[in-house]
């Protein structure tokens, strides 16, 4: 086996992390006994620098000898000028006694040009690796520019982050299970990176399933069977469906595609909570605040769908209340939404092309500083 360097370093602004990073560390991995990753990112950048320092050591977490930090570099980039190679190299060197392993550095790996000059700064030997990006077509400058047309080379973390959540909300019986999963299927048969569209059911009605047969078990008999109306609902309840509402929606954000499509959410939950329980509570609100950013809204008409009484609804009569309270909470959401109309063709036709629009639009990640 050749000799090994004791020290390596890689750095980078990860922005986003992507397979050729990885191809990267991985070499500095296996090459060297000790192996620190410094993140370098940008105030005005839109991927906190936290979370990708989060993201690359979820991916190394079971390699012990590879160390991720971070460090904030909002120095511009100049290959030319002395004064910017002293500045971020002071930078490396801060981040650098961050990490367990010893300050000094014997190998610097690299993918771009300037990695022969970092290397002698470091007075380290240079690895520099697919300079031409043969072996890993993608960079973080692709992935900003069309993350769907590079989704593969991008870690499930990353990929939650960069969804785009499109929720499904509306009052009971209203169509918003039916059409956020023929949204979800809709954008599945369109392959490619959609083909991994997930959809996130309601944790509600689960609950409300659980809660029934629980109290049918329960009773006495020669009593009359229980039935939805006869539950009760405390604070606990929702505070429980919000928790595993944004817990099963995380998970689904990981591995699915682009588009993540959600029958309901926390920020539903809280209108549910007001319906049974005539307010919101602090830690529901919380939750609802918890999750990632939602791209867009779908509220569903209850003008437009007959109640369907299937054993486990009891508000026809609440509606159209339910309806004005969520205009009025998506309203001052800050998230744009758009209240759907008619029959199912119709409602999923225009859930598609508000969900095209998201897409043609983009992501808008602000360029590095350079």
């Amino acid at each position: 086996m050749s000799a090994r360097f004791a020290h390596g370093l890689v750095i980078g602004k990860f922005y986003p992390p992507h397979s050729g990073h990885h191809f990267l560390i991985r070499s500095a991995a296996d090459a060297c006994d000790a192996v620190t990753v410094v993140v370098m990112a940008a105030g005005q950048e839109s991927i906190p620098l936290a979370e990708r320092v989060a993201w690359i050591r979820e991916h190394w977490a079971d390699d012990p000898h590879v160390a991720v930090v971070g460090v904030v570099d909002d120095l511009p980039v100049d290959y030319e000028s002395e004064v910017a190679w002293e500045g971020h190299v002071a930078l490396m060197r801060e981040a650098l006694a961050q990490s367990p392993h010893a300050p000094a550095v014997d190998a610097v790996f690299s993918s771009e040009p300037y990695g022969t000059e970092l290397a002698r700064r470091f007075d380290a030997a240079p690895v520099l690796l697919d300079l031409d990006r043969g072996t890993f077509a993608v960079s973080g400058t692709k992935v900003r520019a069309d993350p769907v047309a590079h989704w593969a080379e991008i870690e499930p973390p990353v990929r939650a982050w960069l969804a785009r959540r499109v929720v499904v909300v509306g009052a009971e019986s209203t169509g918003t299970t039916t059409l956020s999963r023929d949204l979800a299927t809709a954008l599945r048969t369109r392959g490619g990176p959609h083909a991994l569209t997930r959809w996130v059911p309601e944790y509600g009605r689960e609950l409300t399933v659980a809660k029934l047969a629980r109290a049918r078990a329960l009773a006495a008999p020669g009593l009359p069977r229980p039935t939805v109306a006869d539950l009760d609902w405390d604070d606990a309840d929702f505070e429980l469906v919000a928790r595993r509402q944004n817990r099963t929606e995380q998970q689904a954000a990981r591995t699915g595609g682009p588009v993540l499509v959600c029958d309901t959410d926390a920020l539903a939950t809280t209108i549910w909570q007001e319906r049974y329980r005539g307010r919101t509570t602090t830690p529901v609100r919380d939750l609802a605040r918890a999750v990632p950013p939602r791209t867009l809204y779908l509220l569903t008409s209850d003008k437009d769908v007959p109640f369907d009484d299937d054993g486990l609804r009891d508000g026809e009569h609440l509606r159209g209340w339910m309806t004005d309270r969520f205009r009025e909470t998506l309203t001052t959401s800050g998230t744009p939404w758009q209240e759907l109309h008619g029959d199912r063709t119709t409602r999923l036709t225009a859930a598609l092309t508000a969900v095209d629009r998201l897409l043609t639009d983009g992501w808008h990640l602000t360029d590095p500083l350079g």
